[in-house]
């Protein structure tokens, strides 16, 4: 392996980390409360769909899955974990998939900003949360019906999370640090 490629891996690795740790802090710090259930809302979803547009599939899914399962287990909700850490690793590669398989049809996803192609992986990928939260609901509180008052929670949190994140990455994408942060690899 030369220098090249042992540098783009340990930057990798540390973008991950980065990520991680920014998914972590945006689940933990806004935190909104979620009537007839024990969750809460909170931006963690905004960064998880940053993460992918950085680092890609994988390693956006690897952040997405560790940052906020952290965050359960650090903010008391770590029952939670294991289900939080297999949803939005999933919601993660959803939207990674999607973007990827866009993009080897020849869909442009530019460096100027997130295009349509981008956004409509976030809503396939915040979909999946929502129906894997669901379902994770009813096995935790046994009701189906507690279960779904929580999907508009659920689907507002990805929308917010794609607002946010589409204006973060549109200005990432205007910086010289994209060269060196490996955006768009």
């Amino acid at each position: 392996m030369n220098r090249y490629e042992s540098d783009k891996k340990i930057n990798m690795i540390v973008m991950t980390g980065l990520m991680m740790c920014l998914i972590l802090v945006a689940t933990s710090l806004f935190k909104v409360p979620v009537p007839f259930t024990q969750g809460y809302v909170h931006l963690g979803d905004a960064m998880i769909f940053l993460s992918v547009l950085v680092l890609g599939k994988k390693n956006g899914a690897i952040a997405a899955g560790f940052g906020s399962a952290l965050g359960d287990i650090l903010g008391g909700y770590a029952m939670w974990a294991p289900w939080t850490f297999v949803i939005k690793f999933a919601m993660a590669f959803v939207m990674g998939i999607f973007v990827e398989a866009m993009e080897k049809r020849g869909h442009k996803t530019g460096n100027k900003g997130v295009c349509l192609i981008e956004v409509l992986g976030m809503i396939l990928g915040g979909a999946e949360m929502a129906g894997g939260y669901f379902i994770a609901e009813r096995f935790i509180y046994g009701n189906w019906t507690v279960a779904a008052l929580a999907i508009p929670w659920n689907i507002g949190q990805f929308t917010v999370g794609m607002i946010v994140a589409t204006v973060l990455a549109a200005a990432l994408y205007k910086t010289p640090a994209k060269k060196f942060f490996a955006i768009k690899n």
